[in-house]
Formats: C-alpha cells, sequence, structure tokens
C-alpha cells in the first residue's frame, strides 16, 4: 500500500493560532500531534502531544522526576497557563526539526522508517508543497496488520 491509500484528513493549525487552543483541540480530539501549516496552508511541522507534556513539566522536574512530589496542588492545577498568550509557532521545539513527510507513493515501510527517525507519531503526506493527508502511527500499524 502506498502513502496516498492510507493518508486520512487530520486538523491542521496555522502557526501563528492560539497555543491553549492547539492544545483544547488534540485533547478533545484525542490527537497524538498537530500538523503546523504558515497561513498560506503550507505544511511546516508537527506539533506532537508529547512536545505539549513537556511543555506542563518545568525543565527542573524533568531533570529530576522525584521533585514532581513536592510540587503543590494549586501549582499542579496552573500548570497549562503558560500556554496562555503563545502562538503554536512559539510553543515548537528550538531548532524546528525537519518536519516528518513522506511521498504519496512512499510505502509502509518508507513511511514507517520516518516516523521511527524523526520519533513522530505522524507523518504529512506532501506533493510539492501541498499537503495530501496524514498517516498517524496507529493507522500505519492498523494498515500493516491487515497486510499479514
Amino acid at each position: 500500500m502506498r502513502a496516498r491509500q492510507i493518508a486520512e484528513e487530520f486538523p491542521v493549525i496555522p502557526s501563528d493560532s492560539d497555543a491553549l487552543e492547539a492544545v483544547r483541540l488534540m485533547a478533545e480530539a484525542r490527537l497524538p500531534g498537530l500538523v503546523v501549516t504558515e497561513s498560506d496552508g503550507t505544511p511546516v511541522a508537527i506539533l506532537p502531544a508529547s512536545q505539549v507534556v513537556r511543555l506542563m513539566v518545568p525543565a527542573y522536574v524533568q531533570d529530576d522526576p522525584a521533585l514532581a512530589g513536592v510540587l503543590s496542588e494549586s501549582m499542579a492545577d496552573h500548570i497549562m497557563d503558560k500556554l496562555g498568550g503563545k502562538t503554536v509557532g512559539a510553543v515548537l521545539p528550538k531548532p524546528r526539526p525537519e518536519m516528518p513527510t513522506v511521498n504519496p507513493d512512499d510505502t509502509l515501510v518508507e513511511i514507517a522508517a520516518v516516523m521511527a527517525r524523526d520519533r513522530s507519531p505522524l507523518v504529512a503526506v506532501v506533493a510539492g508543497k501541498e499537503l495530501i493527508g496524514v498517516i498517524t502511527a496507529t493507522r500505519l500499524l492498523q494498515v500493516a496488520l491487515g497486510s499479514l
């Protein structure tokens, strides 16, 4: 099977959109991430949900997870506040990683290789600058299991 055959429509969000709204969309739709586009619709990045989770945790707690137990409940209740007023572009990792994309004619193995290399839960299927659709890791697994 080729990428164009398994690509699905998927929510995209412009890089100048509100970060908190993007997170809300991810959470409500249970998405593994979002495709981020420029204002002209050109895909430029993937914002994985795992990156948003990292933003929730202070760097010193990431360095020593045992410190998470000393954070107060009121602090924990406000962990998403730091996204307020920020754009999606502002919360993307710096430097921005290469956009995980595949060509419409790529095979399952080629798609899996890009996901594995980039540790991305999804890839964009792109022809030129046009977004054809998105393939999530779960969609890829579903198709791979169906072809056994």
